[in-house]
């Protein structure tokens, strides 16, 4: 029998379908199946409309036979079937969906949802398989007919027996390579993994006949074999279901066997929505940071399925980055079942879907840091460094998103605060909010640029992870109130009028004590400056500028060969004892002053948390004060 051409593009496109659109080769299942599931839909959609058929869904059922002698694989369905022109239609013509000009042709109604397309997704059998043949008898028709083809050269069909409706599809297998084992694909158990996988919720069975052993009757020790029909799938989806049918367990028990988690998700959120895109989404905040979150091991995204059938187990382009610890999955009829990585990120319907459910994940957030604020705080400490890294990324882009779900510890409260709460409890005076930084609250909080604040009564947000300065710097300001750092050269805080006298009178005397220390110092500071910050603190190191101490430190920390350090200014404490000692020492020995300045600036910086050039020096200073 003469086979038939297909043409040219089809060539085309069936070796792009074989070596390129799908990553994985054992996709191929998926597409049969659903394949499958969309011609008994048809067959089912007929007799609810129709009441010709005198069938109903408990009559329809997908079957799997494998045979590793033969090496062939079947999958076989009694639903509509083809006729002779469907076949060359749908098969003869890559890219031919029969299933969606019978969509088109019903988008009207809604008793039926086909998912699968004949064409692209029928040819990825050839993937795994030498030749395919496909018998077919649709539904009402006398005669069957055998399509069958073994690739781009071609495909021929001729008239066959068949005694009932449906079609089956039988692939003969390509022999094993080094590369690739296809005849894991005759494997029940690989066949079993791959149905759980992508087409668990299928809505029709899917059986299987499976060697079993038992017991021979009358022997305590002796088994025999035995073969049963088992249906593979569950056909049902959970988040399918109503809410009112489901509880606390049931979906905490499905996060953990479908996500591998041992402890119970902190939140859930089930949506069904409809619109211009319709899709349900079942999302989970996880209770617990998994192992390896923080590290680039780690992969975001949702489990992306089109009626059920799994498209895709890692969605990246479903979540941003901040909130890239949700888990769960989306269900979209709007998704067409053989969309591939490149196409996903181009599709308009994905956007929106991801557009959506980040607006309904802060949502969620926000709701439940107002109403179950414990659990927010728990839920903060495991993953709110992602979201201050959301803050900070792509230059601050998502700061309205986010500005509102981050906390800072606070001096006042001794505990996590959000910005909201800081600004609310702001004195009516107080122009700034006021944050310092360093490795713990604990270390933060004996600062001496911490002193005046605490002291006219202001809250003050402690910063301890490396990214929290570059977020605010990034944020800029919330609720029209500035940041601004403990250690900045100058707080703003309003004195009276003599009070600004004396400092300045304080200062004008100190001025060529003060120029020398900074000769001494060289260019290790910009300045040496008499400060009214300090209460009991001698000395502290302030920054000039929008570089700050510490993100010098985070930034020096960094694997780059470049080094940065802010505009550092030594402060002397204007009330401390230390300066009338200065004033003396400048007054009967001006060349010792620069050593005095020396300490005071090592001072500082073992105050900062930060090393200083020369230990041995630091030592030696310290020393010759203690004999004098």
């Amino acid at each position: 029998m003469a086979k038939k051409q297909f043409k040219a593009e089809s060539k085309r496109l069936l070796d792009l379908m074989i070596n390129s659109i799908y990553t994985h080769k054992e996709i191929f299942l998926r597409e049969l199946i659903s394949n499958a599931s969309d011609a008994i839909d048809k067959l089912y959609y007929q007799s609810l409309t129709e009441g010709s058929t005198g069938l109903s869904r408990d009559d329809f059922t997908i079957r799997i036979e494998a045979d590793k002698d033969s090496r062939t694989l079947k999958i076989i369905d009694n639903g509509m079937g083809m006729t002779k022109e469907e076949l060359e239609k749908n098969l003869g013509t890559i890219a031919k969906s029969g299933s969606l000009d019978f969509k088109a042709e019903n988008e009207k109604k809604d008793e039926i949802d086909i998912i699968g397309q004949f064409g692209v997704g029928f040819y990825s059998a050839f993937m795994v398989s030498e030749t395919v043949n496909v018998v077919s008898k649709a539904y009402g028709q006398e005669q069957a007919y055998e399509w069958e083809s073994s690739g781009a050269d071609g495909y021929t069909i001729k008239e066959r027996e068949k005694d009932a409706n449906g079609t089956e599809i039988t692939l003969t297998l390509k022999a094993d390579t080094e590369d690739e084992n296809y005849s894991e694909y005759l494997d029940t158990y690989k066949i079993k993994n791959l149905i759980k996988k992508y087409s668990d919720y299928i809505r029709y069975p899917i059986q299987m006949m499976v060697e079993k052993q038992r017991l021979k009757e009358g022997s305590e020790d002796e088994y025999e074999a035995y073969s049963e029909l088992e249906t593979l799938n569950s056909m049902v989806p959970l988040w399918k279901k109503n809410k009112s049918e489901l509880k606390d367990e049931d979906y905490n028990n499905f996060y953990k066997e479908k996500f591998y988690d041992f402890a119970d998700p902190a939140k859930v959120i089930h949506s069904n929505v409809e619109g211009v895109v319709s899709y349900t989404s079942l999302l989970f905040i996880p209770g617990q940071a998994p192992y390896n979150y923080y590290t680039k091991d780690y992969e975001k995204g949702l489990q992306l399925y089109s009626s059920g059938v799994l498209i895709m187990d890692k969605c990246a382009d479903l979540l941003p980055d901040y909130f890239s610890f949700v888990k769960g999955l989306v269900d979209s009829q709007d998704l067409s079942l053989n969309i591939s990585r490149e196409m996903l990120q181009h599709d308009r319907q994905l956007k929106a879907i991801a557009q959506r459910l980040e607006k309904k994940i802060k949502s969620e957030l926000l709701s439940m840091l107002n109403t179950d604020r414990d659990k927010y705080v728990e839920f903060f400490k495991n993953f709110g460094l992602q979201l201050k890294f959301g803050l900070y990324d792509q230059f601050g882009i998502h700061k309205d998103v986010l500005k509102d779900l981050v906390m800072f510890y606070s001096s006042s409260e001794k505990g996590l605060v959000t910005l909201s709460e800081y600004v609310s409890r702001m004195k009516p005076e107080q122009k700034y909010i006021y944050f310092a930084s360093g490795e713990s609250t604990d270390k933060i909080d004996k600062l001496p640029q911490t002193e005046l604040l605490k002291d006219k009564g202001y809250e003050i947000l402690y910063l301890t992870d490396d990214v929290d300065e570059f977020a605010l710097q990034m944020l800029r300001e919330f609720d029209e109130k500035e940041f601004k750092s403990v250690s900045a050269d100058d707080l703003e805080i309003e004195e009276s009028q003599e009070e600004k006298e004396a400092a300045e009178k304080q200062a004008e005397e100190s001025k060529d004590m003060l120029e020398a220390m900074k000769e001494a110092l060289g260019d290790k500071v910009t300045e040496v400056r008499l400060s009214q910050r300090l209460k009991s603190h001698p000395v502290c190191l302030s920054a000039k500028g929008g570089l700050s101490i510490e993100m010098e430190k985070v930034l020096n920390s960094m694997p780059t060969d470049q080094k940065v350090q802010a505009e550092r200014v030594l402060e002397i404490n204007a009330k401390h004892p230390i300066l009338k000692a200065l004033t003396k020492t400048y007054a009967e020995d001006k060349d010792a002053i620069g050593t005095y300045a020396k300490l005071l600036y090592d001072q500082a910086m073992l105050i900062e948390g930060m090393p200083i050039e020369d230990p041995v020096a630091f030592s030696n200073a310290v020393c010759e004060l203690m004999t004098k």
